[in-house]
């Protein structure tokens, strides 16, 4: 005898099966939540770097070069006859306005130029008092663009303060570590603006004595900077930070907006789509549904040859002796007037149920009987 297990274990392996399905089913929505989350960070990542690589591009092509420093190497004439003075002439030095084939300064762009000046603290600088500083900007025409004269001196100090600092820093001194000297800064253009239409090239320093020791001298150019630029230089991490955002902000927009237009697009298509569809359907019934009605209205031989024939209809030709020829037509109207334009005695005698043979096929049978005796009147008038 053949005995059924027990209820227990049809619901243990039912509850097995559906855990499984659950199993799968959470799987699968898993994976596809993780491919989601992949395209969703993608998406995300890839307009940040784009954000990113605007803002940087617009600080680069925004901001002017912050500072520029050179070195200033003078020259001089030695050649002179007095043998009280070294100098036959006043040190001069020539700095170049470009770099990498590029101006340094940018036009509009104020600048404060200065002039560092590292002597020696020497009774020779110390006796020779004050002297004039003088610079001249010219252009690539040699045109003289601005032009300045400063003066400077070194500062005071009694014998005392200097013996005493020599006293305090002697081991600094006798090890190489410190040096009597002095540095000065002089200003040489405190607003400086570039002449856009004959910009500055090179700048001429030259320092008006014979006397005066220097150990090096570097000139340096600091930008004045206004409005975004300030905020931009003096604020750099906050102007970053809101700078790629707004521009993470608006290419997001431009994304959702595009994603939604093609998504809005889409669904006008496959609606437009589904609307050609049901009215091709609809007229497709109401051809199916006249065929139909004709086949029951009309002669039964008619409905019998209407689903053989498509568009074509094979006319029997006339008969003349052995051979039979055939006319192809794409109406059965046009076939049977031009048969009978070949045959006028056989189209004069065609009967009420030829002619709904002829008109079988889709059309009303009354109609078409009004229309085929229209045909006759007309063909025995002529």
């Amino acid at each position: 005898r053949h005995i059924s297990p027990p209820l227990p274990f049809f619901l243990i392996g039912w509850m097995l099966v559906k855990l499984q399905y659950a199993v799968f089913i959470a799987m699968s929505r898993a994976r596809q939540r993780l491919v989601q989350l992949s395209i969703v960070f993608s998406f995300v990542f890839l307009i940040l770097w784009i954000a990113a690589f605007l803002y940087g591009t617009f600080y680069y092509s925004y901001m002017p070069q912050a500072t520029f420093s050179a070195p200033v190497n003078y020259y001089y004439r030695t050649d002179c006859e007095s043998p009280a003075s070294f100098l036959c002439s006043y040190p001069m030095a020539n700095i170049s306005l470009i770099r990498n084939k590029k101006h340094v300064l940018t036009f509009g762009q104020p600048y404060r130029m200065s002039l560092q000046l590292e002597m020696p603290d020497s009774p020779t600088n110390r006796e020779l008092g004050m002297f004039m500083i003088k610079t001249t900007c010219f252009s690539q025409d040699g045109e003289q663009v601005a032009s300045s004269a400063r003066s400077s001196i070194l500062r005071y100090r009694s014998d005392l303060l200097r013996t005493l600092g020599t006293l305090l820093f002697l081991p600094a001194f006798l090890t190489g570590a410190a040096e009597q000297k002095q540095v000065l800064e002089v200003e040489l253009f405190s607003d400086f603006t570039d002449n856009p239409y004959a910009p500055s090239v090179t700048a001429v320093i030259e320092i008006m004595s014979s006397r005066v020791q220097i150990y090096s001298s570097d000139l340096y150019i600091h930008a004045h900077f206004t409005g975004i630029r300030y905020l931009l230089y003096n604020f750099p991490v906050i102007s970053a930070i809101v700078g790629v955002s707004s521009n993470f902000t608006f290419l997001g927009f431009i994304f959702i907006f595009s994603y939604m237009r093609l998504l809005f697009q889409g669904k006008h298509w496959r609606g437009r789509n589904s609307s050609f569809e049901k009215v091709r359907k609809e007229e497709e019934e109401d051809e199916d549904g006249r065929s139909t009605i004709s086949a029951v209205e009309g002669d039964p031989k008619s409905s019998r040859e209407t689903p053989k024939r498509n568009d074509e209809e094979e006319l029997p030709g006339v008969t003349e002796g052995s051979t039979t020829q055939q006319w192809s037509s794409p109406h059965p109207i046009l076939s049977k007037l031009l048969h009978s334009s070949t045959s006028s005695s056989s189209s004069l005698n065609l009967s009420s149920a030829e002619s709904d043979e002829v008109f079988s096929e889709g059309e009303d049978a009354g109609s078409k009987r009004k229309t085929f005796r229209k045909v006759r009147i007309s063909e025995n008038n002529t």
